[in-house]
């Protein structure tokens, strides 16, 4: 019989206490990834609700976002654009500032990733704050791209990230939610 999907995620996901500072619980999906049948499982959960529908893009956040976001393209036979961090992408690009805790950081993306109008779904491993996310968001809506969602395997709903992204009309799928950070 079939593990229901919440404790084959519990059992693939690791939690590492006091990471990177005291008092967060890190919530690691290389242990998810490494186990082939909780990927595969995560892939087609995340898949699932836009098979046969006509997505252009995926946009995968770095940087787990680029794992789980290639094989969520490679399922929909959709094209892959990576949202990086400034700096990292060697062609012309756009870009968009957003703050972190102690400060600004910016992401960017090749100018030419999207066209106006096309389908893009949003994916990272985890939505939290949600300030990564939202900067996603906006990067793509300014070049014109119709976001149909955002995906993450982890919600941490305690920090607000799907309700900030859910404020900006864009509809939030997770797989499994954790109350605690």
């Amino acid at each position: 019989m079939r593990q229901p999907l919440e404790e084959t995620l519990l059992a693939a996901i690791r939690t590492i206490p006091d990471y990177p500072k005291p008092g967060v619980q890190f919530r690691d999906i290389t242990t998810l990834l490494g186990n082939a049948g909780a990927f595969r499982r995560t892939v087609d959960e995340l898949v699932h609700p836009y098979a046969g529908s006509k997505i252009d893009k995926i946009a995968g956040i770095e940087a787990r976002g680029f794992i789980l976001g290639g094989a969520i393209a490679h399922q929909l036979s959709s094209g892959f654009i990576p949202i990086r961090k400034k700096g990292k992408l060697p062609h012309e690009t756009v870009r968009v500032a957003y703050s972190l805790e102690y400060g600004l950081d910016e992401m960017e993306m090749h100018r030419d990733a999207v066209s106006a109008g096309e389908k893009v779904i949003i994916v990272d491993d985890l939505i939290a704050t949600g300030g990564t996310a939202e900067a996603a968001v906006r990067l793509l809506k300014q070049m014109g791209a119709d976001i149909v969602a955002a995906c993450f395997v982890i919600d941490l709903p305690d920090l607000g990230g799907r309700a900030r992204l859910e404020a900006l009309g864009v509809n939030v799928r997770t797989l499994i939610a954790f109350q605690e950070q």
